[in-house]
């Protein structure tokens, strides 16, 4: 990781999108509890939820802008948006004003897959292609790292000042975010772009995935894991309840093991990338998710907290290795519509595989549904494993890589 952190515009990216994501932790916790509050209603917060989520199956959509327009600006623009979009939240009073919650959850999800695919694609730009997988080990361990704190911070500060200290706090964090991106000196190189269909272009980026056969296997393979990973957001309190005997509360403790884990998991991706390659990294990565998860049957906590220490390694592992390989599998023209592709077709599946989670645990043992996650997570790891292309990348050292020439 140090050869990105080499570079100027990448330490200020990178300090830029660890404030925002700070602020993006803390208020997305806050929309629920928020809902809540307002309605008394549990199934009003889970759709505070549903709201910041429900707009990547859109994702395409944004995918088609990414690639029509200059990425740095278009994250600027987004950054600009988002935060004054959040200020609409302190005009949120009582109960009649939840639509108004809901309209800036959805429109936070919406920004959200914008700025996370311009950022991808931007990412190529940027930095050479053998450190690609450093800087998305980076972005993994920011973001497991703020998950520890900021949720919890987030909360605190709803129940001293109100939701509206919480918007504010989350638009300072956009501010920064934007004034890191304005100072950056990377130039972007426009890319040629034949006149299509809009329909053309909305499925250009999944065309490009069935055509190569490394990338379909990898976004299949994934999707077909996000079926059953969504399980675990149930069967989790079951796990305290009945097999811990423990009460819901100590499901925090749980989340911080487990983060604690995946902390590890984003310092070390990057060394593990090199060494394996994308394909693989990411295939280890669900099996080592898929082994953590099965040790939540035994009902032990020592036993429990180990395994969930093990599936948080796992998890960015996988991570890191899927968005490497759809980096790297990609050209210049189509970064933007082929990472919103796969964002569409793997989080698609997760949503249906909570919600089906949510069912099954009223007609099956929860240890049942463990085994069904351990096994299709280990066997989705093991495809990957087998079948990878060992497509390790060499990263030059720190004094070796070139500064940042105009449209690199």
């Amino acid at each position: 990781m140090r050869a990105v952190l080499a570079h100027r515009d990448a330490r200020l990216l990178i300090t830029g999108q660890t404030l925002s994501t700070i602020g993006d932790r803390a208020m997305f916790l806050v929309f629920a509890i928020w809902a809540k509050t307002l309605t008394g209603s549990n199934a009003a917060g889970g759709l505070a939820f549903l709201a910041i989520v429900g707009p990547t199956v859109l994702a395409p959509l944004g995918g088609v802008l990414v690639d029509r327009l200059p990425r740095r600006p278009l994250m600027i623009a987004t950054d600009a948006i988002l935060g004054v979009g959040v200020l609409l939240l302190m005009f949120v009073h009582d109960r009649s004003d939840v639509w108004l919650l809901y309209a800036v959850a959805v429109l936070y999800g919406a920004g959200y897959c914008v700025f996370a695919a311009a950022q991808s694609a931007f990412l190529t730009v940027m930095l050479p292609r053998d450190l690609l997988g450093d800087a998305n080990a980076i972005f993994q361990t920011v973001g497991e790292g703020a998950r520890l704190f900021a949720p919890l911070a987030g909360a605190a500060l709803f129940a001293a000042a109100g939701g509206g200290a919480v918007a504010v706090l989350d638009a300072a964090t956009f501010a920064m975010s934007l004034l890191c991106l304005v100072a950056l000196r990377v130039r972007e190189r426009p890319e040629p772009r034949l006149e299509q269909h809009l329909w053309a272009e909305l499925t250009a980026g999944a065309r490009h995935i069935l055509a190569s056969g490394t990338l379909r296997r990898i976004v299949t393979t994934v999707a077909v894991a996000m079926l059953v990973i969504g399980f675990s957001e149930t069967f989790m309190f079951a796990v305290i309840d009945q097999g811990l005997h423990q009460p819901p509360s100590f499901f925090g403790v749980l989340s911080t093991v487990q983060g604690v884990g995946a902390i590890a998991g984003g310092v070390t991706a990057s060394a593990a990338l090199r060494r394996l390659g994308d394909e693989r990294i990411a295939g280890l990565g669900m099996a080592l998710f898929g082994c953590g998860e099965l040790a939540l049957i035994v009902p032990n906590l020592g036993v429990v907290l180990a395994g969930l220490i093990v599936a948080g390694v796992g998890l960015p592992w996988a991570i890191v290795g899927f968005t490497t390989a759809v980096q790297r599998r990609t050209s210049a023209a189509l970064q933007g519509r082929v990472y919103a592709a796969t964002d569409a077709l793997v989080t698609t599946p997760q949503m249906l595989s909570i919600a089906c989670g949510a069912a099954l645990s009223t007609l099956v043992d929860y240890r049942m549904m463990i085994l069904a996650t351990a096994v299709v997570m280990g066997l989705c790891g093991i495809v990957l494993l087998r079948r990878g292309e060992g497509n390790a990348v060499r990263v030059r050292r720190p004094d070796t890589v070139h500064p940042f020439p105009p449209g690199t």
